[in-house]
């Protein structure tokens, strides 16, 4: 049995940090942009790069089509291995969402015979059309 000790000045973390510790984000970067961009919420509310997380919080974060929770178990301020992160982060996602990432690609392509040049008005808003018919 693993007996973590937290030190009462490190309760509370930047959710940027955390978000790169647990391993959401590959780069402490990357999880700042996803917080600049509205994409990070922290109880409902979005969340600023700066913002403090402590043990408890529920953090939403949409990457793609798919939109992860995450309840805080513990904070951290340094990453740590994949096998560790449910120590410090209990992943709350609902399987629907799960479901999301296994979802087939399904990719639709517009040919154009050579030398035909570029699609006039009416050729791009039967494309236009088309795409708005496909139900995914």
């Amino acid at each position: 049995m693993t007996i973590l000790f937290q030190n009462p000045w490190m309760m509370e973390v930047r959710i940027d940090k955390y978000l790169w510790a647990i391993r959401v984000f590959k780069t402490r970067t990357e999880a700042t942009e996803a917080c600049n961009g509205g994409k990070v919420k922290v109880g409902g509310v979005n969340a600023k790069p700066s913002k403090n997380v402590q043990p408890g919080d529920i953090i939403t974060i949409r990457k793609g089509a798919v939109s992860f929770e995450y309840q805080v178990i513990q904070t951290l301020e340094k990453r740590v291995g994949a096998k560790l992160v449910p120590d410090y982060a209990l992943n709350l996602t609902p399987q629907e969402e799960l479901d999301k990432l296994k979802a087939p690609v399904e990719t639709f392509f517009v040919t154009r015979d050579r030398g035909a040049g570029r699609p006039t008005k009416k050729d791009r808003r039967e494309i236009e059309q088309l795409w708005d018919s496909l139900d995914f």
